[in-house]
């Protein structure tokens, strides 16, 4: 199912349209903590029913074949009855004058640009006042040890975070929406969540969370270089950044991040506001040392997360404007 080549059944809603108009409504709502403490987040739903088939099927007695198997059959699973669900919501909305309202209030929830942005601008709002509470903001939005963090080490985090998760948070759901509409969205998701919760390459999740870690990268691997591009692009309306030092530094140092996808737009981000980011990261397990991205300054500060933010909104303008493009030509044909 094609939502590019999707037109909206007779009292349906197009999916494009519905598309753009929940960019518009997250971008100013965010994370709706309101709506859900009344009912729960679809992200939490899935997270749960992750860790329920976790522990009972991730049991440390097991062989690592046996569970890289088990593994597997939870991505299967979690995936199959998904996109069963991102079905049913679809048709709903191509064949029902008011099913529309369900898979518009989704898609807002699955979408995190406002969230990312807002949870960045608390970690420089917190660097203002001390570290100790800037640690505690940034905590929330990476998987290091922050509390090994200086000023400049939590600027870079969360500038490194901002452009990871421009991807996971913005491009990805988007790409993925487009193509296959709700389903492709809800099934993005889901195998995001399983990798954040069991693609680590811990002794516990090595073998359990391979298929996992493997599919998320796959899914993220045209999203992640769309992103980059995106932030390239951005640079070119930001004052002082550097357009012609993202897309270098974006070409030249995106393979030195542990991730095949994470590096394309943080190193496009380090080059266009003349920053170094990843280097060594410890983590609550481990201590990863990790060559530098990018050819400018290790001593971020709050200019420059306020300059990364920036970008990071232009970016998502960008993200949503060739949306509009596709939804422009697919009407006038």
């Amino acid at each position: 199912m094609l939502t590019f080549g999707m037109s909206g059944a007779a009292g349906g809603f197009d999916p494009l349209v519905l598309l753009l108009l929940a960019l518009i409504v997250e971008a100013y709502v965010g994370e709706a903590k309101w709506l859900f403490k009344v009912i729960p987040h679809p992200v939490r739903v899935i997270g749960n029913a992750i860790g329920f088939l976790d522990r009972k099927l991730n049991r440390e007695h097991r062989a690592q074949v046996d569970r890289a198997f088990r593994g597997a059959l939870v991505v299967a699973f979690m995936v199959t009855v998904m996109f069963a669900i991102g079905w049913a919501v679809a048709w709903l909305t191509l064949h029902h004058p008011w099913g529309w309202i369900i898979e518009f209030f989704g898609v807002v929830a699955l979408l995190a640009a406002k969230g990312l942005y807002d949870h960045v601008s608390a970690v420089s709002k917190a660097l203002k006042n001390n570290v100790e509470e800037a640690r505690e903001a940034v905590s929330h939005i990476v998987g290091r040890d922050p509390a090994s963090l200086d000023g400049p080490g939590v600027a870079r985090a969360s500038i490194e975070s901002l452009a990871e998760n421009f991807c996971d948070g913005v491009v990805a759901p988007v790409f993925w929406y487009g193509l296959f509409g709700f389903p492709g969205l809800l099934v993005y998701k889901t195998v995001n969540t399983l990798d954040s919760m069991i693609g680590y390459r811990s002794p516990k999740y090595r073998a359990f969370g391979m298929t996992a870690a493997r599919l998320d990268d796959v899914l993220n691997l045209i999203p992640a270089r769309l992103s980059g591009l995106f932030i390239v692009l951005a640079s070119l309306f930001v004052p002082k950044a550097k357009p012609g030092a993202a897309l270098k530094v974006m070409l030249r140092d995106s393979k030195f991040h542990q991730s095949p996808n994470a590096g394309w737009p943080e190193a496009a981000m380090a080059g266009a506001l003349d920053l170094a980011l990843a280097g060594p990261r410890r983590y609550a397990n481990q201590t990863i040392n990790e060559p530098w991205i990018g050819d400018g300054n290790a001593q971020a500060g709050r200019k420059d997360i306020s300059r990364a933010l920036y970008l990071y909104a232009i970016a998502c303008l960008i993200n949503a404007m060739w949306v509009a493009a596709i939804a422009m030509v697919r009407f006038s044909l």
